[in-house]
């Protein structure tokens, strides 16, 4: 674990996780009123060996009126593995869905391209401004979609889960991942906190979407190879997916 050497880990990973991490953060400070949200400091930047290959890890975090989290995270291994994985925790006094976006890559291809709107109430249900916003963007074919896990049942109708089979491919999943979080962020911002007597089922909604996330056992696998279990634990609870007081 140490302090970073090149904080610039973005610049070496796949192109696609450069330009969706700066689209990604483009967006949330032309839309949203940031200020930091502080991870402990052990946890922004850290360093391990996966396989006897060097597992850099960085973090960045933000949070807005709206949102009690965001988060991006990268990571790499040698030049086997790169990853991008961003989440926006809602402040459970807003009745909107949770954003999550990963990207795995590795030896130069994206093999897995994820990206989803996801409803936190039982029905699994989007708002309607959501629903018709969404409906009303042109609709993308892409060549290789793939099948969700077993613990997918979180994610909504518009969920796009691909491998992108070509630069026109990943520009596609690039513009697609940008009118979500426009979307997401005009509706955020236009929301009104709800009743106290709703926050508790937001707050289950949000939990319930957190638990099945940490069911992600290739995550776990390589952060437990990597750290250790005790730390795998901690950091898939207080980092990844930590829960809304």
């Amino acid at each position: 674990m140490s302090s970073p050497s090149n904080p610039s880990l973005r610049q070496q990973q796949h192109p696609l996780i450069c330009q969706l991490a700066d689209t990604i953060e483009e967006v949330w400070h032309q839309h949203l009123d940031l200020s930091p949200y502080h991870l402990p400091a052990e946890l922004g930047y850290v360093e391990g060996r996966l396989e006897g290959e060097k597992l850099i890890i960085e973090n960045r975090c933000y949070q807005s009126p709206q949102f009690r989290k965001m988060h991006l995270e990268l990571a790499r291994v040698g030049n086997m593995l790169d990853i991008l994985h961003c989440v926006m925790f809602p402040r459970p006094e807003y009745d909107i869905p949770m954003f999550g976006c990963d990207l795995v890559g590795g030896r130069g291809q994206i093999s897995a391209a994820i990206a989803d709107l996801s409803p936190v109430n039982l029905e699994r249900s989007l708002p309607d401004a959501y629903n018709s916003r969404l409906s009303n963007l042109t609709k993308i074919n892409f060549s290789q979609v793939r099948e969700l896990p077993e613990w997918g049942n979180i994610f909504s109708d518009f969920c796009l889960f691909i491998r992108p089979a070509s630069v026109e491919e990943e520009s596609m999943f690039l513009q697609r991942v940008k009118e979500f979080l426009e979307i997401h962020c005009n509706q955020a911002t236009s929301s009104s906190p709800v009743a106290s007597e709703k926050v508790e089922k937001i707050i289950a909604g949000q939990k319930n979407y957190c638990t099945k996330q940490q069911q992600n056992d290739k995550t776990r696998r390589v952060l437990e190879k990597a750290f250790g279990t005790d730390w795998a634990e901690n950091y898939m609870t207080t980092v990844l997916f930590d829960l809304p007081e």
